[in-house]
């Protein structure tokens, strides 16, 4: 039986009696993940390059990435309200006022996930990976307070459940099924 037959309508392909699957050798599309990657890590490169002077990923450290991370927040789309700003931990506040944008916390979290990703993926080793380092840590958890604080949604830690379902010891063995 020959694999090269057209498939015919009824068989659930709508591929006409002369087209082929076309032989690619081009490798599958990224997945979006992927694309974000790859898009923020020629990002963060492209800032290396444009410091004075230029830096190298290799020489790149985390008072690069905080700054870095500051830098992205002139292209935010998060309103922050400033402590004197009269809606300042109002969650709806009822009219525009002139805080600035900034990147989300949630944004910056992931972005710093992904670059990790691509560092290691980039050659760079686990044990270096200045995108792990503390301090980036300790500047991603104050930016989440400090936009929870700014819009009145205090952040609470959600503590991890414990198993509730007990392992399967029946105290009382007369009453257990006998099969």
């Amino acid at each position: 039986m020959s694999t090269d037959r057209a498939k015919d309508p009824g068989e659930g392909s709508s591929r006409s009696a002369g087209e082929q699957q076309p032989q690619s050798s081009a490798p599958p599309p990224l997945s979006r993940y992927e694309s974000q990657k790859r898009r923020d890590w020629n990002t963060f490169g492209q800032y290396l390059k444009n410091q004075r002077p230029p830096v190298s990923v290799s020489q790149c450290n985390c008072s690069h990435i905080l700054d870095f991370l500051r830098y992205l927040d002139q292209f935010g789309k998060t309103k922050v309200h400033l402590q004197g700003c009269i809606f300042f931990g109002q969650p709806e506040p009822p009219a525009p006022c002139t805080c600035p944008l900034r990147q989300a916390w949630g944004s910056l979290d992931a972005l710093i996930g992904r670059l990790r990703a691509a560092y290691e993926e980039n050659g760079g080793s686990p044990d270096t990976n200045p995108f792990g380092n503390g301090a980036i840590r300790v500047y991603l958890r104050e930016v989440r307070e400090c936009q929870a604080k700014a819009r009145g949604i205090p952040y609470k830690k959600k503590k991890k459940k414990k198993n509730l379902l007990k392992p399967n010891k029946d105290p009382n063995p007369s009453m257990q099924s006998t099969s």
